[in-house]
Parts: structure tokens; sequence; C-alpha cells
């Protein structure tokens, strides 16, 4: 298997990354941060328009979720339709993000700036938000468990950081089952060096689907 990889925003909805646009006297406030539903959104956007109550417009554009779990939402919030909530789509799409969610607060300055003007403003104030993000890379990843003895666990851990994976839980009884995410691509391998170790005694489950999160070069 082949790992694919997309990116998400890690700043916290309680302090996004913003930016801030002007076009003839209307101003353009973008702010942009970590969500994992389609309600965390949605709350973010609903908090937004409490700081904002003043404001004429606050359009918004969200993807989340991997696989069979993913899902996205656009709003225009009375902007003429396909000027404000798909420019800032695009602006995710483009960037192969995910988890997250964009705002774009309009505070109307007197002029109408026309359907394209309306795009590039909600397009530049979107990116420019982005911009500012700290942001990190998400990599498709399989969820194993493993059954193994006390005396193997850490032997098992050094083989998952090797290929680039994690621990996501581990239960202790009279032996020690951990749930391990690896990514797509390493898969196989890690398989085949739990194999050896163990002279074939530990044979990973496949227990579903994960993703990995990791930096982006500083970002």
């Amino acid at each position: 298997m082949k790992s694919t990889q997309a990116s998400t925003i890690l700043d916290e909805a309680s302090s996004p990354a913003t930016a801030t646009y002007e076009d003839r006297k209307s101003e353009f406030i973008a702010e942009a941060c970590h969500v994992e539903s389609a309600q965390e959104a949605l709350a973010f956007v609903e908090a937004v328009r409490q700081r904002n109550p003043k404001a004429r417009h606050v359009a918004y554009a969200t993807i989340w979720g991997g696989g069979a779990g993913a899902g996205e939402r656009m709003s225009d919030d009375g902007e003429p339709s396909g000027t404000a909530g798909k420019p800032i789509f695009d602006v995710l799409r483009a960037g192969g993000l995910t988890d997250c969610v964009v705002t774009v607060t309009r505070y109307f300055g007197g002029i109408l700036l026309g359907s394209g003007g309306l795009v590039r403003a909600y397009s530049s104030a979107a990116s420019s938000a982005i911009a500012a993000a700290h942001r990190a890379a998400i990599v498709e990843a399989v969820r194993l468990r493993l059954v193994v003895p006390y005396a193997l666990r850490e032997r098992m851990v050094r083989i998952l950081a090797d290929c680039g994976g994690r621990v996501a839980d581990e239960q202790f009884t009279d032996v020690v089952t951990q749930d391990v995410d690896v990514p797509c691509d390493a898969v196989e391998p890690f398989e085949a060096q739990v194999r050896e170790v163990t002279a074939a005694g530990v044979t990973p489950q496949r227990v579903g689907e994960s993703r990995l999160v990791r930096g982006m070069g500083g970002e």
C-alpha cells in the first residue's frame, strides 16, 4: 500500500491563525483553526459571529475527516452565491487541507466590490490566514493490534518508531496489548520485522484505518 498525504492546521479554536485584507474600505478578517468534525467547525463559526456582532457577513469553509468519515461545508452567509464560501473552500482544497475551518468576517465599507472583487477578497483573506497558520502533514495509516509479552514491549516500540509509527493505546494484563498506527507504505516492513524478532510468535492484526500528524519543516 502507498501512503497518501494531506495537511492540516494545528492552531486551536481558542487561538486561531488570523489575517486581514482590505479593499475599498471593506475589511475582511480571516481566521483559521483545527477541527475534527462538522460540530466543531460550526461551533467555531458561531463563536466568530458572537465576537463580531456588527459584521455584515461571516462566510466560511471547512473540510474534515478521511475515508468514509470525510465531509465538507461552506457558506456565503448572504454574499452573492459562489463569491465567499466557494473561494475559501477552493483555497483549502488547493492546499490539500483537511480537519480545519476558515472563516472570513466582512465589515462592509459602503462600496460594492462586484462578484470578481468579492471572490478575490475572500480568497486572499483565506490564503493569508492559512499562510500564517501552523501546519502539519497528515499521513494515512493502518491501525494494527499486537499482543506481546512484557519482555518484548520496548522492542516493539523501537521497531514502530523506526517505521514512523506511534502507539495509539496499550492495555496491560498478563501480556501487553498494543494498538499501533503505522504509515500505509511501512505496514509490510513493520509486520515482517515483528515476525522476525518474535520468530513468528506475534502476528499483527489489522483492525482499521488511522492517520498520523507530522510537522512540516518548522511551519
